[in-house]
């Protein structure tokens, strides 16, 4: 019972994730990035230290700040480098080209802790990177987007994240990593917003509603709700659900936006989940017969 209300949560995460990169989008038209970034973890940073309040009340160690900080960093600069990435690119791209966070992982994961990636994370990763090219390739190499380029960065930016907070969840409450991480993130970019981009913002609806649901929703629930999650099912699980991300991103840019993938970026597409699907799942591990 708790692992399906687990995964059901999990679920929805990967819904509202995936239904508001159309929303972000539309409303980077009126806002700066790191403006809308600066709003969005600001608002969730409040919010968290509102539901868990006490965690002001424990003692601050080096490792909490530190590992804080680290995670927080890389959060920060997952979404910095997507969201500038979305004002080029489409929705649908962004979403699958973050998508390739999990098959990043287990590399990452390789080089950090000195381990040998598998067989079929070799495999998974090919068959994704043959997926990125076929979905942003329009001609020559040097024809990817600038805006394919951020969101790649940003993927490498996530893949890091997830690294380093399961490192540090092993030993920190996530309440207070929760906390830490996004207040980190808000510090971030409260600190960069008016100096290192031109300051643009029109205070449109849209803008108003991007910056609650994604701050409320998309960040400070979705992150506990997660810590909370993966008490009761897998790593596995879990990365196969949020798998579905950027089918969410791609079914509603086609239905509020129109958008439509070309016959080569939607085969992109599907060899990018399709490598997922083989980085966790590992079909080529070899399994012990039973003596």
């Amino acid at each position: 019972m708790s692992r399906g209300k687990a995964e059901a949560a999990l679920a929805v995460n990967t819904v509202v994730w995936g239904c508001t990169f159309v929303l972000a989008k539309a409303a980077l038209v009126y806002v700066s990035p790191l403006l809308f970034l600066a709003c969005r973890f600001s608002l969730a940073a409040i919010v968290l230290l509102v539901v868990f309040r006490g965690v002001a009340r424990t003692p601050v160690t080096r490792r909490a700040v530190g590992g804080g900080s680290l995670t927080g960093l890389f959060l920060f600069l997952g979404y910095l480098f997507q969201t500038m990435g979305l004002q080029y690119t489409t929705p649908t791209k962004s979403a699958f080209i973050t998508g390739l966070t999990t098959v990043m992982v287990p590399l990452l994961a390789a080089l950090v802790y000195r381990n040998r990636p598998q067989v079929s994370e070799w495999v998974g990763v090919s068959v994704a990177t043959l997926g990125m090219g076929l979905l942003t390739l329009e001609g020559p190499f040097d024809s990817i987007s600038r805006g394919d380029l951020l969101t790649l960065l940003g993927a490498a930016a996530f893949a890091a994240h997830i690294v380093t907070l399961g490192h540090f969840s092993e030993s920190m409450g996530y309440e207070l990593l929760s906390v830490a991480q996004v207040g980190a993130a808000a510090v971030g970019a409260l600190s960069l917003f008016w100096w290192v981009e031109p300051l643009r913002v029109q205070w449109q609806p849209v803008v108003f509603w991007a910056i609650l649901i994604t701050g409320l929703l998309c960040t400070a629930m979705a992150f506990t709700v997660q810590a909370w999650a993966q008490r009761y099912t897998s790593s596995t699980r879990t990365a196969l659900i949020y798998a579905m991300e950027p089918v969410f991103a791609w079914i509603t840019s086609w239905v509020i936006l129109g958008e439509s993938l070309s016959g080569r970026a939607a085969a992109g597409a599907v060899l990018i989940l399709g490598g997922v699907i083989v980085v966790e799942m590992k079909p080529f591990q070899p399994r012990l017969h039973p003596s």
